[in-house]
């Protein structure tokens, strides 16, 4: 019986959980659907759609070793897929669809179309777990309900963990050819301008790369992740969440590595590993948030009661922190990395959405569109978790008086300026004091090409805590 493997967030045939199924069950064709409409919708940024074309590209030609041919069709729309994946069923005789699950709203409302539509033909369709280590529903507090805060969620994790960690699938074995040419893979799609190849280069498609990439990571830099993380000067990082966002590695191959390199220990042994896999935890508890509190998937504010919140409407604030053109030189370095690459060092992100949010008083949700119009591992959850804990307004949030300084902050993490002179290379010849405060060098700052702080620091941090101040509650989700 023939199966139909749709691919979505998940472009790999490693660890693969529906592409095994699928192939296990019966003939297997794969299809991906191109939708350029859904995603202007949802604001992916030009470099992430190129970014999954070209893995797209990729993993057709892993498919070709496993002879099963990958073909692209288009609907614009998620509203179109029903019947687009129905009718290519229709003509290919497919008898079940194989899918791995996804957690956003419009994601879980398509899936039920399409699985509903195909019910009606009398084709079934087969929902498996794979962006997750557990199932959503499976992590609950002992009433029932999805976890609010991380600390408490982690912990069950780390019982499950020690008890049973999921298992790596490996590589399906080759199928017999089926006499189905794949479809050519387009290099771009109508409305997403191709970025310049400088954006491209640091990331390079297919899963040998991003194999090779955590390897690397966890041989060479793993032990040292709790150290260096918060340095932006320094590669401490992983460099593989766009790799995860696009499906090309699996969160079960990340823990794995992890594993390796620390013995099998998920608490104890290498503080790096430890901290590193906190952080894959992290990921899992904002999926799992967007099953359990379905409203942030609408952009809606976790913590109800900051929906009041008297959010300023600055034009010309705004588009200075978007271009960055702050006068704070992190802040500014920051932005221009996440436009120039389309990626921005977490820490970073943390202190730009704070900036942003509570020095300039400006939505969370300006930032959260704008970071996931331009970064190329842009992924709902991890983003608007982020959003929304640095604003004070989601689940385990910051408190709403904690506000980073990014004078402070500049100096903590980047002390010699080394990030914002590669960045912000008009500031490049000033000492190592004054290039986290350029006013602060007075008429020595000759420079006109650098401009001066927008917001004064002390009063808008006044500003903010009036504001949270003035809400009846910082409540929670009902």
């Amino acid at each position: 019986m023939r199966q139909l493997m749709w691919f979505r967030s998940d472009l790999r045939v490693q660890d693969n959980t529906a592409l095994t199924a699928s192939m296990q069950a019966g003939p297997t064709i794969a299809v991906f659907l191109l939708s350029p409409a859904q995603w202007h919708a949802h604001h992916d940024a030009p470099c992430k759609v190129d970014f999954w074309l070209r893995n797209l590209a990729m993993l057709q030609r892993e498919l070709k070793q496993l002879n099963v041919p990958l073909l692209i069709r288009h609907a614009p729309l998620w509203s179109d897929a029903p019947d687009v994946v129905a009718d290519l069923c229709r003509e290919h005789d497919i008898a079940s669809v194989q899918v791995n699950a996804e957690y956003g709203v419009n994601e879980a409302r398509r899936d039920e179309a399409v699985a509903a539509r195909l019910a009606a033909l009398s084709i079934t369709m087969q929902s498996h777990l794979d962006q997750l280590l557990f199932q959503p529903g499976s992590i609950l507090t002992r009433s029932g309900k999805y976890f609010q805060a991380f600390s408490q969620f982690r912990k069950v994790c780390y019982q499950r963990l020690n008890t049973a960690p999921p298992a790596t699938l490996g590589l399906p074995p080759a199928q017999l050819a089926l006499d189905i040419p794949s479809d050519s893979i387009p290099e771009r799609v109508s409305g997403f301008a191709p970025p310049d190849v400088h954006l491209q280069a640091p990331w390079p498609a297919g899963e040998a790369e991003a194999g090779e990439r955590l390897e690397r990571f966890a041989t060479e830099r793993l032990d040292d992740y709790n150290r260096d993380r918060d340095l932006p000067a320094k590669p401490g990082t992983s460099q593989i969440s766009a790799y995860l966002a696009a499906g090309v590695l699996s969160p079960r191959q990340c823990l794995h590595a992890a594993l390796r390199s620390n013995r099998g220990e998920f608490e104890t042994g290498s503080p790096g590993a430890v901290t590193w896999i906190n952080e894959l935890l992290w990921r899992e508890f904002y999926k799992h948030i967007l099953v359990g509190y379905p409203q942030v998937s609408r952009h809606k504010a976790f913590r109800s009661a900051t929906e009041v919140l008297p959010w300023r409407h600055d034009p010309q604030a705004l588009a200075a922190w978007q271009q960055g053109r702050t006068g704070f030189p992190l802040i500014d370095a920051a932005m221009r990395q996440m436009l120039a690459t389309g990626w921005m060092h977490n820490r970073l992100r943390m202190v730009v959405a704070m900036f942003l949010s509570k020095n300039l008083l400006i939505d969370w949700r300006e930032g959260e569109r704008f970071f996931m119009q331009h970064l190329i591992d842009g992924d709902l959850a991890a983003n608007n978790g982020g959003w929304q804990w640095s604003a004070s307004t989601g689940t385990d949030a910051v408190p709403w008086f904690r506000i980073f300084n990014p004078v402070t902050q500049s100096r903590r993490f980047d002390p010699d300026g080394r990030f914002i002179r590669y960045w912000l290379p008009e500031l490049a010849t000033l000492d190592n004091r004054s290039i986290h405060e350029p006013t602060s060098a007075g008429d020595l700052f000759g420079t006109a090409d650098y401009p001066p702080p927008i917001v004064d620091l002390a009063e808008s941090r006044r500003r903010a805590l009036e504001a949270f101040k003035n809400l009846s509650s910082i409540g929670t989700p009902t």
